[in-house]
């Protein structure tokens, strides 16, 4: 493995790296929260996703890889305010595949050019005692978050669980209002979330896409903590997916319906109603933790958002200098 030393106002190198479970380093671990970003021309809202989280947490490890946009401009503007101490800037920069894609399936995870090391890498590249996955259009819904990690470092919030969060998946009408994709509302069920870094927890394959293992530990739904803006990116959040080359996999039959007009879009009280829980799945709850985890996310959706409207639920849970670059974009 090849790394370059930081060097002020540029961001330290990593080729050929390869993760190993020792490159963790959980004894030497500090008190506190880290955040990992991992970015591709992530350029859109990186800098709203990074300014709504980094009060809350000790640091942030932003890896970036193959990007053709500003992303690492961004980044080191941002490094340059923060200090290097605070965000901490990677540029990785073997080829990755995307998830979906064949070189994805093929690739040993092992591999410099496998997503999974990928992940490892920026997750190793974190110092605190806990770590949690971020991604660069995700908009902080500012109490919970807080709330969440003033728990986490006092102690309360226990080190034998994951702290699972979700977030909800905003997209633009046609007459410029915003709504709730109905078929995919939600994001996050149980694969995101706040966790104890151990040798246990790590990533690994999936024929789709990266999976994370938690350690054995238990998991608990901590609250909604995020909007999440990846639909209202100007590719819709499916640049990075490499579809010419992947034209029959998921993401293109995703992409498809978006830009067809084929997915309706609800609103807050709708996607509440919606989510009521069938005598089948009560019965799911009895016998599946991740089914008992999303009953309670499920459950939380009409006291977290009791508001009229999305545009109202994001002006009343974000501060207003990131909510107003948001509810702009379709002006």
């Amino acid at each position: 493995m090849k790394r370059a030393s930081h060097i002020d106002g540029q961001p330290e190198t990593v080729s050929g790296y390869r993760f190993q479970t020792d490159d963790l380093r959980v004894a030497d671990r500090q008190p506190g929260i880290s955040a990992f970003l991992r970015i591709r021309n992530g350029a859109d809202f990186l800098e709203l996703a990074i300014r709504s989280h980094i009060e809350y947490f000790d640091e942030i490890v932003a890896v970036y890889n193959q990007c053709t946009d500003e992303t690492p401009d961004i980044l080191m503007r941002m490094q340059q305010e923060f200090g290097p101490v605070k965000l901490r800037v990677f540029h990785y920069t073997d080829r990755v595949f995307p998830p979906g894609s064949e070189g994805h399936v093929r690739t040993d995870p092992t591999s410099p050019n496998s997503l999974v090391n990928y992940y490892n890498f920026a997750l190793a590249a974190t110092r605190h005692r806990f770590a949690v996955k971020l991604d660069d259009d995700h908009l902080a819904i500012a109490a919970a978050t807080k709330s969440t990690t003033d728990a986490i470092r006092a102690g309360g919030a226990g080190a034998d669980t994951m702290h699972c969060f979700s977030g909800l998946n905003v997209f633009f009408r046609a007459d410029g209002s915003l709504g709730i994709l109905q078929r995919d509302a939600i994001s996050g069920s149980g694969d995101i979330g706040f966790f104890q870094v151990t040798p246990q927890t790590c990533f690994t394959h999936d024929r789709r896409f990266e999976r994370f293992q938690r350690g054995g530990v238990k998991r608990c739904f901590t609250g909604f903590l995020y909007w999440h803006l990846k639909n209202l990116k100007v590719d819709m959040g499916f640049g990075n997916y490499e579809l010419a080359q992947n034209p029959s996999g998921r993401y293109a039959k995703r992409r498809f319906a978006l830009q067809n007009g084929s997915i309706r879009t609800i609103d807050l009280k709708e996607l509440a109603a919606s989510r009521q829980p069938s005598r089948f799945n009560r019965l799911q709850q009895l016998v599946s933790e991740k089914c008992a985890l999303a009953a309670v996310r499920d459950a939380a959706i009409a006291t977290t958002f009791p508001d009229q409207s999305v545009a109202e639920a994001i002006r009343r849970t974000v501060a207003p200098q990131f909510h107003a670059a948001i509810l702009s974009l379709h002006d």
